[in-house]
Formats: structure tokens, sequence, C-alpha cells
């Protein structure tokens, strides 16, 4: 597809070559994790996000092999901090491998275990975030919201990924329990109080796809 060259072009232009971050890349490959990370494009996108939000604190839930998280704490001042949370040990394992390649070790807690288990004890630990990034299982992203609502400071960006998959975020009768999952978030997000929100669509070279974008009142 031309997105796929629009991409190139476009890393070309704009991404210089980093040989950090492609062997993170080659890493995940040869470690047979899915190919389901951010691309570099959008992985520069989180990394400018965070760096307009002079961001301190940042909460990823989903980490995989590392590779948005090495993003995001490039973006980091001396003393801020990404907590990432992976619910496979293997992935867990792999990304703290790239992590440590990067240099971010001290930057970079990853936490193993399910989500909805980890998130209680980051609020228990009374630690709050000034940027969110939800990439994970689908199914629990209204409740991954809601965690991220009682977690952000007061004007925290929240950004969530893979929201139009494929254009089957229309489907109302889908049977699909990630697509489900995905229009409760966006219903919960209709009119709600505490978070002023938008939705991009996407093309490149992970095809077809998007990401809601809000900041917390």
């Amino acid at each position: 597809m031309i997105w796929a060259f629009v991409d190139d072009y476009i890393n070309k232009k704009l991404i210089p070559s980093d040989s950090t971050l492609e062997q993170v890349q080659e890493s995940n490959k040869q470690a047979g994790l899915p190919n389901i990370n951010v691309s570099s494009t959008h992985g520069k996108l989180l990394y400018l996000l965070a760096k307009l939000k002079g961001a301190k604190n940042i909460l990823e839930i989903g980490t995989l092999g590392g590779y948005s998280s090495i993003w995001m704490a490039r973006a980091l001042s001396e003393t801020g901090k990404v907590y990432t949370l992976e619910f496979n040990p293997d992935f867990a394992k792999i990304a703290e491998q790239n992590i440590h390649l990067a240099g971010y070790q001290d930057k970079v807690e990853v936490i193993v275990g399910k989500a909805l288990d980890t998130l209680p004890i980051l609020e228990e630990k009374e630690l709050s975030f000034d940027l969110i990034f939800i990439d994970a299982d689908k199914v629990n992203y209204p409740h991954y919201l809601k965690w991220s609502l009682k977690l952000a400071n007061p004007g925290a960006v929240i950004i969530a990924d893979n929201v139009v998959r494929d254009g089957n975020i229309l489907d109302v009768k889908s049977n699909d329990v990630h697509t489900e999952g995905l229009q409760q978030f966006m219903d919960l997000l209709v009119n709600n109080p505490a978070i002023d929100s938008t939705a991009i669509q996407t093309v490149g070279i992970k095809g077809y796809d998007g990401f809601m974008i809000g900041i917390v009142k």
C-alpha cells in the first residue's frame, strides 16, 4: 500500500536512523514477539507529546518489548520516570533487556502482572501521572480509562492506541469482544466531564487504525 511508502518517506525525512531502536526492533523480532508495537512515526509522536506536556511521570499500560517505553523515556526530565505494565512475564523480560540496552533502566520500571491488579498498587503508592498511554488488551480499555482518570494529574494527556481497527469500531453487531471493548471505551468518553477528547484515524505501515487523545480536566 502507498501508506507504507509514505511512512518510509517520513522516516527518512524526519526520524533519523537510530541503531538502538533498530536493535530493539530486531530483538523483538528474534524473540518472536507479535509485530504490534507502535511504528517509529507513532513512537516519535509519543515522544513529542511527552515533551510538549513536560511530563514527569508517565504510565504505559501494555509494554510488549519496550519500544514505545524507550521513546517516551527519551522525553523525560532527569527526575522523570516511566511505569509500564505488562501481563506476559516473557515479554516483560525482553522489554527489560531492551530498556537496559537503550540505557534507560533507571528511568523505566516494568511492572509484571495483570494491569487491573497492578493499577491499584500504583494508587496505593499515591503515584500520579502527566501522560498515560493505553496500548493493551482492548477488552479492558473501559477499565483502563477509568483507572487512567483516577491516576491522572489535572491537565494530564491520555492516549489510547488501536481505537479504529480497520473500521471495525463501526460494527454495532460485532461479536468480537475486542471491538465491543473499544465501543464501550468510546461510549465512556461521550460528554465525560473528566476528560476532553478526540480520535484520529491513521494509516501507515501498521495499516488502518487510529488513536484517542484527551486532556484530563
